[in-house]
């Protein structure tokens, strides 16, 4: 089995700014890895568009590793793929919450695609968000009512951005 890694990609024209990459790519690979994702990433590095994407499909627990941290600051877009179960993954909104704060802090683009979820069930967690965080707050000690609270601000900010949809229509 291989070891754990960090899928990148750099386009073979160097870029001399601030930023590493062009792209940090944020998504629940449970839902969309083998569908929406692949088809995005594929199309971002076709364009030559310098793009992250973590391997979290073989990742564990909510802390977020340093590589991963540095790879969402050194991002000068994020676009985040808000799928049905986004939510129940604590990696998941960990990220997010990172991302928010690049974007207020440095000034990083967010994009989010809501795929086959309103932007509202994020604004005001509900349907899977909703069950996702009743989950989350069972038996929740102080410590991890203060995560909750800033999941819940990363989403509401997110759920606010204009962004895109994708459904089965």
């Amino acid at each position: 089995m291989a070891s754990p890694s960090i899928q990148r990609r750099s386009s073979s024209s160097a870029s001399h700014s601030q930023w590493s990459y062009d792209v940090f790519l944020s998504f629940r690979g449970k839902d969309t890895r083998r569908s929406f994702t692949d088809h995005l990433y594929s199309a971002l590095i076709r364009n030559n568009i310098r793009t992250f994407r973590d391997d979290e499909e073989l990742r564990r627990g909510e802390e977020i590793a340093p590589e991963l941290l540095k790879a969402i600051e050194e991002s000068r877009i994020a676009i985040i793929v808000f799928s049905k179960t986004y939510a129940h993954s604590k990696w998941c909104l960990e990220t997010l919450v990172k991302i928010m704060k690049c974007k207020e802090e440095r000034g990083q683009m967010v994009i989010p695609i809501f795929y086959h979820v309103d932007p509202s069930e994020l604004r005001n967690p509900t349907g899977t968000y909703g069950e996702a965080f009743t989950h989350h707050e069972e038996n929740a000690d102080e410590e991890r009512k203060e995560k909750i609270r800033k999941w819940k601000t990363a989403l509401r900010q997110a759920g606010n951005l204009a962004g895109y949809g994708a459904t089965n229509r």
